[in-house]
């Protein structure tokens, strides 16, 4: 195994002595002062180690480690210890009852460290054992409990667990991790009821401490307290004298910034447009192409002659983010609709066909489940919108949450790629006219309120489908102009639109209700 594997396989990023008193000197200040300390991933020791230095009422220390080296290492350097009891021995995290090994202390007790920083999809790859048991524990349903939504960090399994453990005892838990993680722990924390009391997310500079180029922090959770709360401060550094967002978890789903939610909720609604991805077919070299003069290049520098009838020009997040939008590349779309028989293709353009063929083992390797059980040389997320003349369009990648109006090129409709989403529309004064209202203050400040910038795609179309445009456009005047377009917005849809239209009307419904129940307390 090399050591690169290793350090992987383990989240293996030691903590420096100095960033350890850093976060210890801390939590001393914050009113922590525990009788027992608990790393459970202490490689070097150097939490427990500057925790001991720190906390003067500290009367047991228990330090665990997977790696047998670290351990003998800690025992090493506590052998002399005097004042506290240090126990220092070799733990699979994943096998143990930590929930019982809690339950035999009294006193406040403080779990701290820095557990793995890898993906239980990473060490799937390198046919890693060290990982939990596999279980849906996100309790993902359908097509996201498939693919990329059930990757998680293996910290997220190991936080959750600690809390877990915790509920219901008197203590803490400090751990530095993934920002994106560290909110993931919490919602699940808030969701399930755990006892949780004040919470915050103090930013550490992962790139000087670890060299590793992520947004991470020290989540810092107070456990078994009277006063519940679902929500949590976020603040530059380890202190709490700059506080940049409170975040929280309102119904089901967490919001970036609380009080700005509140301010702006009303426009949490009814999406009257199904926003959708671009296409998805995870073979660039083979499926993408750019221009020598007149001659298709492909992603691996083959020229290529095939026909135009599956070619469509191609936008991609970069391009909405920095507004290019004169197509400079092409794309081969096999199927207007999943499912469709793509043999047909060796009828309508025998050159793509061939094509197609020569590549056959290059587009059979695609791993993803979503290809399976499906037409040989098929692609994702395509429909009637995939191919709509006119597209509002926002990259899923950028922070700057620009929405942009998409047209046809050279007489084709433009496609956008599966890190974009869009809604289609029939018309340049609709496109322009939805555009308008998603790039407007309102909006923007809406987005804001909800999107976590840091997540590495920061818009989803779970975010996009809270917008509820009928209210931006009262907001803004254009009520009027807007409604004709919301009627017909269905047009691309089938059932789903359908759903849609008949929230609609119990949307309206209600608010008519409302009104009347005004009208009547009205003096």
């Amino acid at each position: 195994m090399t050591i690169k594997k290793t350090k992987i396989e383990f989240g293996d990023f030691q903590t420096p002595r100095d960033l350890a008193v850093a976060v210890t000197t801390f939590l001393r200040y914050a009113g922590i002062s525990p009788s027992v300390i608990v790393e459970p991933t202490c490689g070097h020791g150097s939490f427990v180690l500057a925790a001991h230095d720190v906390f003067s009422k500290v009367r047991q220390i228990f330090a665990f480690d997977i790696n047998d080296a670290y351990v003998l290492d800690l025992r090493n350097k506590v052998h002399d210890a005097s004042g506290v009891h240090w126990h220092v021995a070799r733990q699979d995290f994943f096998t143990y009852n930590w929930k019982e090994f809690f339950a035999t202390f009294r006193g406040e007790i403080l779990v701290l460290g820095n557990p793995p920083w890898v993906t239980n999809a990473a060490l799937g790859v390198l046919r890693s054992d060290n990982l939990p048991e596999k279980t849906n524990f996100q309790n993902h349903v359908g097509f996201a409990a498939k693919t990329g939504k059930a990757n998680f960090d293996i910290s997220e399994w190991m936080l959750i667990k600690l809390l877990e453990a915790l509920n219901g005892r008197h203590g803490s838990l400090a751990m530095l991790c993934k920002t994106s993680t560290a909110r993931k722990v919490l919602r699940h924390g808030w969701l399930h009821q755990f006892n949780i009391g004040r919470a915050s997310l103090h930013l550490i500079d992962a790139a000087l401490h670890f060299g590793v180029s992520v947004d991470a922090c020290l989540l810092v959770v107070h456990m078994g307290v009277p006063d519940l709360l679902s929500k949590a401060g976020v603040y530059a550094d380890l202190s709490f004298d700059n506080k940049l967002t409170t975040f929280g978890l309102v119904g089901k789903n967490l919001v970036a910034d609380v009080d700005e939610y509140q301010r702006l909720r009303d426009l949490d609604g009814i999406a009257y447009y199904t926003w959708r991805s671009g296409v998805k077919h995870d073979a660039a070299s083979v499926m993408e192409f750019s221009k020598s003069g007149d001659t298709l290049v492909n992603g691996s520098g083959e020229q290529v002659r095939i026909e135009p009838t599956y070619l469509y020009p191609l936008l991609k997040s970069s391009d909405l983010a920095n507004d290019r939008l004169i197509p400079k590349r092409s794309v081969l779309v096999t199927q207007r609709k999943p499912g469709d028989d793509t043999a047909s293709i060796a009828r309508t353009a025998p050159k793509t066909w061939a094509y197609l063929l020569s590549h056959a083992e290059a587009l059979d390797r695609r791993q993803s489940i979503i290809y399976q059980k499906r037409p040989q040389f098929s692609v994702f997320g395509v429909g009637d919108y995939t191919f709509s003349p006119w597209k509002v369009a926002i990259s899923g990648l950028y922070k700057n949450c620009r929405f942009v109006v998409v047209g046809k090129h050279k007489n084709k409709p433009v496609v956008l790629d599966d890190t974009c989403y869009s809604i289609p529309c029939s018309s340049e004064e609709e496109a322009t006219l939805m555009c308008l209202l998603l790039n407007s203050d309102i909006t923007k400040r809406f987005l804001h309120s909800l999107v976590f910038f840091d997540a590495k795609r920061p818009v989803t179309i779970d975010v996009l489908s809270r917008i509820d445009l009928k209210r931006v456009a009262e907001r803004l005047g254009l009520e009027r102009e807007a409604r004709t377009y919301f009627r017909d917005a269905a047009m691309f849809e089938s059932q789903q639109g359908l759903l849609v239209f008949e929230k609609q009307a119990q949307y309206l419904t209600r608010r008519s209700r409302g009104s009347r129940l005004k009208s009547r307390r009205a003096p």
